[in-house]
């Protein structure tokens, strides 16, 4: 199922470490669009890609059907003035029509670009979608629903195309127009000039500065990184995936790693329109009763909602293992006892063990970078590098900076030269931002572990090094009834945290905020218990001795939340900063859940 790792090690005189594969990377296709024609060729029956409708039927799209409206939408394209230089923006989310124009654009090597849909629906007032648009320059720009994202689509100056809903957007074309074309020479003309280096898409990423950068991702770095998740996947070959998925599109993860291994092999990809949310999380599992997956992808928020479920209904667990040949966890780290708690489900289910694995990447790098294609058992291993990059581990101050060169990299960002060149160190590695460590500094094989992100690390009053990836991964191990937290402490004495509850694990006792927390009784009675526990067992570094759980989410438009999704942590720092004055206050509110670590109690 998995390659054995190979890694080779280097040593450099700046204190530097570089990590690579000795098994050299393998050819891959020219492009994205030559995995699907190479499929549509050997088996154009075969399910490409499938949703709900309406009548919640499944409705499926075979490759030979993918193949003829891509050529079509192709046409289509080129007959607007879409091109290399004239992108496609999409706004909506996941969806066949999505994928088909995706598939068309580059079809005629016209870049695509699919932004987060909440850029569009829970933004006010769109300042990310009119910034991407002046910086993209699109041709033409898609949603959905032209109802739903009449206001998005009103600050992007370029033609419009709409599934449903033409008469909200004032010159809207309908997605039928598109599909209606004859293909003809142009498409395959331009297809032909489509190269390793040709721009497929462009995704936008803002980080922690608020400010969209579009990542430049090309045929090469999207084809060379299939090919080096299959030699450390072999199995892949010989048997075709099939997911059922929700991660966005919009977003490297859902939209280049999972949608290009279905294309690179063959699979099938359903698409799960639920999320991990309490009101769409319902539907995930409906679809997961329906769609037995052979590759379970999720990010740990996912799998924090997914695991109670799986425990209360056995035979949704049994069809959800019922093929399941691997669980792969990436874009943070999952907490070790939700790793431990999903490894015994799948044994008590099964009676066979299924893999729980870990990756890292980046928007920038296509995205997978490492993979952890062996046994481990620290949960947050993110594996050894695949075949064909190389890993630079840079000292930078008290962390290890990970770093990564290869063609699976950006070229940079669009339009952003003083950008790409500070991206980028003085031998051509692209610099993460993101700390991680060896397993065992005397064996490279054994695999990195993931450390979070560098400017989130601070330091206490004392003088002591606080980790925040590793220490918030830890609290939400240990708390299961956290979804996720905001560490705080830097220049105090100790270090407390926000947090906000998991909706599958705390039932009723989210209820009843006040003051923009949620003080049940009985919550507090368990938090202040498991903080205890958990600080009992943990250094100054590590130790959280206060908590609020807030009500209110985090909030896109004030920045609290990533393009990806993810917690900007100094960000929420700053907008709740009332929220950290009560946990250091020297008379905290009732509110304030308080840890006495040298009893190892804990009360509220």
């Amino acid at each position: 199922m998995f390659a054995t790792p190979d890694i080779a090690r280097e040593d450099r005189p700046d204190g530097s470490v570089v990590l690579r594969s000795r098994e050299p990377l393998g050819s891959y296709p020219s492009s994205v669009v030559a995995m699907l024609r190479q499929h549509a060729d050997a088996s154009p029956l075969r399910t490409l890609i499938a949703q709900r409708d309406e009548t919640r039927h499944w409705q499926r799209v075979s490759y030979g059907e993918v193949r003829a409206r891509a050529d079509a939408i192709g046409q289509a394209l080129l007959d607007r003035g879409l091109g290399p230089q004239r992108p496609l923006l999409i706004l909506s989310g996941n969806s066949i029509a999505h994928f088909l124009l995706t598939m068309g654009a580059m079809t005629v090597g016209a870049p695509v670009a699919p932004v987060s849909v909440a850029y569009s629906l829970q933004s006010k007032g769109h300042e990310r979608i009119t910034a991407i648009a002046g910086l993209l320059r699109p041709g033409m720009v898609f949603a959905e629903d032209g109802y739903v994202f009449s206001a998005a689509l009103a600050c992007v100056d370029a033609a419009v195309v709409v599934g449903r809903g033409q008469d909200a957007a004032p010159g809207a074309e309908p997605l039928r127009a598109l599909l209606d074309t004859t293909a003809g020479a142009d498409v395959e003309d331009a297809y032909q000039r489509i190269g390793p280096d040709t721009v497929a898409k462009v995704l936008f990423t803002s980080g922690s500065t608020g400010t969209p950068k579009g990542v430049l991702n090309t045929h090469r770095m999207l084809c060379s990184n299939q090919q080096a998740i299959r030699q450390v996947w072999p199995f892949l070959a010989d048997e075709p995936p099939v997911l059922c998925d929700w991660l966005p599109w919009s977003h490297t993860f859902g939209g280049n790693h999972n949608m290009n291994l279905v294309l690179h092999n063959g699979g099938t990809l359903h698409i799960d329109e639920g999320k991990p949310s309490p009101e769409l999380f319902g539907r995930t599992l409906a679809n997961l009763a329906e769609v037995a997956p052979t590759i379970s992808f999720n990010v740990p928020a996912g799998y924090a909602q997914l695991v109670p479920a799986l425990e209360d209904d056995r035979a949704l667990a049994e069809s959800f293992f019922s093929r399941l040949r691997l669980i792969f966890n990436a874009a943070a780290a999952l907490p070790a006892s939700l790793r431990a708690r999903l490894a015994a489900l799948a044994s008590g289910v099964t009676g066979r063990e299924i893999p729980v694995t870990g990756a890292w990447g980046a928007t920038e790098t296509a995205p997978a970078v490492t993979a952890a294609h062996f046994a481990y058992t620290e949960a947050r291993c993110i594996g050894v590098p695949l075949p064909g990059l190389d890993v630079k581990l840079a000292p930078v101050g008290e962390a290890t900076e990970i770093r990564v060169r290869g063609d699976a990299v950006t070229p940079g960002y669009l339009d952003r030269p003083e950008e790409t060149a500070r991206a980028f160190d003085e031998d051509g590695f692209y610099r993460s931002g993101d700390a991680v460590g060896m397993i065992d500094p005397g064996d490279a094989g054994q695999g990195l572990y993931f450390q979070g992100r560098i400017a989130e690390d601070f330091k206490l009053d004392t003088g002591t090094f606080v980790r925040v990836g590793a220490v918030r991964t830890a609290l939400l191990s240990a708390v299961p009834l956290l979804s996720d937290a905001v560490i705080a402490g830097e220049n105090r004495s100790y270090v407390a945290a926000l947090a906000w509850l998991n909706p599958a694990e705390a039932g009723e006792l989210s209820l009843d905020p006040v003051d923009g927390c949620l003080p049940h009784p009985e919550l507090r009675g368990q938090l202040g218990k498991l903080l205890g526990e958990f600080n009992a067992a943990h250094g100054s570094a590590g130790r959280v001795e206060r908590l609020l759980v807030l009500a209110d989410p985090p909030d896109l438009d004030a920045g609290e939340v990533t393009d990806k999704g993810y917690l900007n942590q100094r960000r929420v720092l700053d907008t709740r900063a009332a929220f950290v004055a009560r946990l250091y206050a020297d008379d905290p509110d009732p509110a304030v859940i308080t840890a006495d670590v040298r009893q190892g109690e804990s009360w509220s």
